[in-house]
């Protein structure tokens, strides 16, 4: 197949694994596709087509729910997604012009940031305050583009807040499928997209479905506190080893 050109077998059974265990995550805690699947991505592809391949993917299992989605939403989901369709396409320029082993630095430093943010002290006078939701919009935008990452803002926004666990995920994976919807429609719009990327996207797809049904199960059979440590868990675990990725 003249899609799979250049990739070794290795690289194929990587990516597949890669999207099997970031969708397992993103059904358990409703975010961490992209967390853990683009610096992945990113050591077999440009930067720019890792980002892109994630934002097909996320779009694609994030139409197959969006009518839960669309139910269970807060509605500041909605400034946000807006903030994001006007930031994400500075930040795929701002990709476009870093050269590849830079971009997968800051793509790994981006990943910690998504850590540190979730151990910050909660100030209970901002978490929902106007400008606090504002700055999300505006740097999930920027991630968005520049790492298809539009998770570390948003993820301790919700997630440190106290609101339903369903509200808290459904919020973000509303965000997350109008970010990478905006993504693609940025790099088009810039002509960076490659649309065989489609169907490497497609050709990944049904690992995304099966990971992302099994970590939907396991979400449900599992407390809020239980819920909030694998957060935790899986934002550090993704840090280490983004940096390790693009530092060893």
């Amino acid at each position: 197949m003249a899609l799979l050109a250049g990739y070794s077998v290795a690289a194929i059974v990587a990516a597949l694994l890669a999207a099997f265990g970031s969708a397992f995550v993103r059904g358990l805690t409703g975010f961490g596709m992209a967390i853990l699947l683009v610096p992945v991505l990113a050591l077999a592809l440009t930067p720019v087509d890792a980002v892109l391949l994630t934002n097909f993917l996320s779009v694609f299992i994030g139409v197959s729910e969006i009518r839960r989605l669309l139910r269970g939403a807060e509605k500041s989901a909605w400034a946000i997604i807006a903030l994001v369709a006007v930031t994400t396409p500075v930040g795929l320029y701002l990709l476009s012009l870093t050269s590849p082993a830079i971009a997968r630095v800051v793509i790994a430093l981006i990943a910690l940031s998504a850590f540190l943010a979730i151990l910050l002290p909660r100030l209970k006078a901002l978490e929902h305050h106007p400008a606090t939701t504002g700055g999300v919009g505006v740097l999930s935008g920027l991630m968005t583009g520049y790492a298809g990452m539009p998770g570390p803002p948003v993820v301790p926004y919700y997630v440190g807040r106290d609101i339903p666990r369903e509200t808290a995920k459904a919020s973000m994976l509303l965000i997350f499928t109008c970010a990478s919807t905006t993504g693609l429609a940025s790099g088009t719009i810039l002509g960076l997209l490659d649309w065989r990327l489609a169907l490497l996207a497609l050709l990944l797809f049904p690992a995304v479905l099966l990971g992302n049904w099994l970590g939907n199960k396991a979400s449900g059979s599992i407390e809020d506190r239980t819920w909030r440590i694998c957060v935790g868990v899986v934002l550090g675990g993704a840090a280490l080893a983004a940096l390790w990725k693009a530092f060893g």
